[in-house]
């Protein structure tokens, strides 16, 4: 093997090499070990030349023409000495980039000199795998509304993407709604993952337009909600229609529905009244006023993050004129 890679080479065609070693073998009645001998290379690299594994050498064929006094074959090419050195550089250049991520070279140079380039023109250069990605751009609507509902209750955004989170299994079918209202605002298409060791899953939407385009034109904000003590955007605060339905999104999410039991002379009585919970004192606030607007009794208790909706002609009221888009809240309030 060693041999094949220290003169020049021959290529011949196809099937061409084998049957010239197999007939010089059968003229001059050598063995494989007297013949691999005469030519001065191993047993194993005739046997590789034999299977056209790698080229003969021209010393090689040129022994093997003298003993069997014949030409020098035809129609085969000549390489190069060093004809491997460029078949050897790629192959060796793909292990080192499969390894490590790149070809030669200081790369902390070649980092800095990146950095320079994009500083000056780099980032100019218009490329579309740099545009953001499209969305439909919603107008203010009773649609849009209800998803500022949704986000304020149980979501949240940051730079790149928004994300409600719901319960695995009492918002399964609620969860199938939300992600309709999103194609419906947005035109997209949201994403459903289950949280590892939760009873929890997100429905998230990752735009980074979209999020530009919410926080600009809509009011709504990034990072904590609490913290920044969020409240309802002001467009929706100026039309009754965005208030209801802002409010539904709101109770949907952060809200629940129970059933309120005490004993008294003897007799159980049973109510069922709503309750929605809020960090943020002034949206807590907002869904206060919202429900005083639409004649609807509450009270906010002592803790000052609750909201309760407790009589009973009330809580009708809600059902009648907020209603509800989450079908564990409709099974309670029907049973």
């Amino acid at each position: 093997m060693e041999e094949s890679f220290k003169s020049k080479r021959v290529k011949f065609p196809k099937g061409r090499q084998k049957a010239f070693i197999l007939n010089a073998k059968k003229e001059l009645g050598l063995t494989w070990n007297e013949f691999s001998k005469l030519l001065g290379i191993s047993t194993r690299n005739l046997t590789d030349w034999k299977n056209e594994k790698f080229n003969m050498s021209v010393k090689a064929v040129d022994i093997i023409c003298g003993k069997i006094k014949k030409e020098f074959p035809k129609n085969i090419k000549t390489l190069d000495k060093y004809w491997y050195v460029n078949m050897g550089a790629k192959t060796g250049g793909t292990a080192c980039y499969k390894k490590y991520g790149v070809i030669g070279g200081d790369q902390e140079k070649r980092k800095e000199k990146w950095r320079e380039w994009w500083e000056k023109e780099g980032k100019y250069i218009k490329h579309k795998i740099l545009e953001p990605l499209p969305f439909k751009k919603p107008k203010c609507s009773d649609d849009l509304a209800e998803f500022v509902g949704i986000l304020l209750g149980d979501g949240g955004m940051t730079k790149n993407q928004m994300t409600i989170t719901l319960h695995y299994m009492d918002d399964m079918e609620y969860a199938d709604y939300v992600i309709k209202l999103i194609k419906r605002n947005f035109d997209l298409v949201a994403s459903k993952h289950k949280k590892n060791g939760c009873n929890v899953f997100n429905i998230r939407i990752s735009r980074v337009g979209l999020v530009d385009y919410l926080t600009d034109k809509f009011g709504l904000k990034t990072g904590n909600k609490v913290k920044q003590q969020v409240d309802i955007p002001k467009w929706i605060r100026k039309k009754t229609s965005f208030q209801i339905f802002c409010l539904r999104g709101l109770v949907d999410t952060d809200g629940s529905l129970f059933i309120h039991r005490y004993k008294s002379s003897g007799k159980i009585y049973n109510y069922k009244k709503i309750d929605f919970t809020s960090r943020s004192a002034p949206l807590l606030k907002s869904a206060s006023d919202i429900l005083t607007k639409l004649m609807i009794n509450h009270r906010i208790t002592n803790d000052t993050y609750s909201l309760r909706i407790e009589a009973k002609k009330d809580v009708e009221r809600y059902f009648s004129i907020v209603g509800t888009h989450n079908p564990k809240h409709w099974k309670r309030y029907k049973q």
